[in-house]
C-alpha cells in the first residue's frame, strides 16, 4: 500500500491511504466496532462493550509514512490496538475502545506534522488548510480530493467522554536491544531545540595567508561542534547533533569565509536543555570572538518536553512487572501522535525493541516475542483499567 512500486511510501490522503482504510475497517467491523473516516482523514472504529459505557479510552497510532520506509512505524501501533480491543472483549472491559488510524504524523506532504492527532486533539488552525505541498496542492484541496468535507474538521474532536489515550509504538532506537529488553513505559517525549549558526570570519587564500591572520570560519565551526559532542556527552540524558554543515566558499585552496551549523538539541527536562543551549552559544560567541569571527543564530525550534501521564505510566510499569517483564521506564528522543494527545487529555505510551535500532528505513523491524510481550502487558493493564472503572 504505498505511492512507489518496491518502496513503502505513503504520504496523508493519497490514494495508498484509501487501501490502508479499506483494510482496517474490515478488521474494525470484524470485531464489533462501528467505524467512520473524520474530515481530516482519521480511520476511527468504535468498540462498545454490551452494557455500554459512559466513558471511553482511545487507542492508536499513525499510517503515513516517510518516503522508502519501513513497515511498522506507526501503523505496528494500529494494528495492536485492534488485538488490544479483542483482549478487552475476552476480560469483560467496561469502558469502550475508539481505535484511531491517525491519517498525518510525519509532516512529509506537507512539511507540518500531526495535521490527524492536532484535529483529535482540538488544536487544528484553520490556517493549515492553505498549506501547500509540492505539486501546489492545499491541505484543503486533498481534503476534498479525498471525499471529505474540512468545514467539519472541529467534529473530528475527541468527545467529552474520552479519559485517556495510549500509542503503542517501536522505539526507532537502540536502547532496549542494547539491554535486552522487549518493552518499556514512556514517561515524557523529549523537548527540542533546533539552531542555525553562522560563523562569519573572510575568505582568503591558503597558501599565502599565515595561520596567525587567519579568520577561519571552519575551523570555528568544527571547535564548536567537538564542544557540543563534549557537552552531550558529560550531561545525562542530553542528545546534541550538528548534522548539518556548509562552508563557503568550500573550496579545497580557500580559507573558509562563513560556515553555517545547524543543531537539534533534546532532553526530558526543559531546564536541562535550556542551560545546554545558552552554555552553547556562549561557547560559540566565546569561540567567535576569539578568533576574530562574527557570530548570528536563528532559532528554528524550540519544543518543549511533553510528559506522560504518571498514573497511566505507573500501571504501564505495574502491567509490564505483572506480566513477567522488567518494568523499564524511558524517554522517547522522537515526536509522536501522544505528544499532541497529552494536551488533551491523561496519555500513556509504551515502547517495543526496534532491532537494530533502525527506524525510517526498510530495514527497520519488529520480533514476534515483543509484540507478543506488548499483548501480555496490554492485558494487564487493560485488567487494571477495568478495576479503576468498576
Amino acid at each position: 500500500m504505498s505511492e512507489e512500486p518496491g518502496r513503502i511510501t505513503r504520504r496523508f490522503l493519497t490514494p495508498p491511504m484509501r487501501d490502508v482504510h479499506a483494510l482496517l475497517a474490515t478488521r474494525m467491523k470484524a470485531l464489533g466496532m462501528t467505524v467512520h473516516v473524520d474530515a481530516v482523514g482519521n480511520l476511527r472504529g468504535l468498540w462498545q462493550p454490551a452494557k455500554g459505557a459512559s466513558r471511553r479510552i482511545l487507542l492508536g497510532s499513525h499510517v503515513d509514512t516517510v518516503p522508502d520506509a519501513g513497515a511498522f512505524d506507526g501503523v505496528l501501533g494500529v494494528t495492536l490496538a485492534l488485538e488490544w480491543v479483542a483482549l478487552a472483549q475476552e476480560i469483560d472491559f467496561p469502558l469502550a475502545i475508539e481505535v484511531i488510524a491517525f491519517s498525518e504524523e510525519e509532516g512529509v506532504r506537507f512539511g507540518m506534522p500531526f495535521l490527524g492527532s492536532r484535529a483529535v486533539a482540538g488544536r487544528f488552525d484553520a490556517s493549515l488548510l492553505a498549506i501547500r505541498d509540492a505539486e501546489g496542492i492545499t491541505v484543503e484541496e486533498a481534503i476534498r480530493a479525498f471525499g471529505l468535507d474540512s468545514a467539519r474538521i472541529e467534529e473530528a474532536t475527541a468527545d467529552a467522554d474520552a479519559c485517556a489515550f495510549v500509542e503503542v509504538h517501536i522505539e526507532q532506537g537502540p536502547v532496549l536491544e542494547a539491554e535486552g529488553l522487549s518493552v518499556a513505559a514512556v514517561t515524557a517525549i523529549v523537548g527540542q531545540t533546533r539552531l542555525s549558526l553562522i560563523f562569519t570570519g573572510h575568505a582568503n587564500h591558503a597558501g599565502t595567508t599565515p595561520m596567525h591572520l587567519r579568520r577561519d570560519a571552519l575551523a570555528a565551526a568544527a571547535e564548536w561542534i567537538v564542544a557540543v559532542e563534549t557537552l552531550a556527552k558529560n550531561t545525562d540524558g542530553l542528545v546534541a547533533t550538528v548534522g548539518k554543515i556548509e562552508a563557503a566558499p568550500n573550496a579545497g585552496n580557500v580559507v573558509a569565509g562563513s560556515a553555517t551549523v545547524g543543531l537539534d538539541l533534546r532532553h526530558a527536562q526543559d531546564s536541562t536543555r535550556t542551560a545546554a543551549v545558552n552554555a552553547l552559544l556562549e561557547r560559540a560567541e566565546a569561540i567567535a570572538e576569539r578568533r576574530g569571527l562574527t557570530l548570528t543564530c536563528r532559532r528554528q525550534m524550540d519544543q518543549p518536553a511533553v510528559p506522560m501521564e504518571e498514573r497511566l505510566t505507573a500501571f504501564l510499569a505495574e502491567a509490564m512487572e505483572a506480566a513477567g517483564f522488567a518494568a523499564r521506564r524511558m524517554t522517547s528522543g522522537a515526536g509522536h501522535d501522544a505528544m499532541v494527545m497529552a494536551a488533551r487529555m491523561p496519555t500513556a505510551m509504551l515502547f517495543l525493541r526496534s532491532p537494530g535500532g533502525v527506524s525510517h528505513h526498510p530495514d527497520e523491524a519488529a520480533r514476534e516475542e515483543d509484540v507478543e510481550a506488548s499483548l501480555h502487558v496490554a492485558r494487564r493493564f487493560l485488567e487494571r483499567l477495568a478495576t479503576e472503572a468498576h
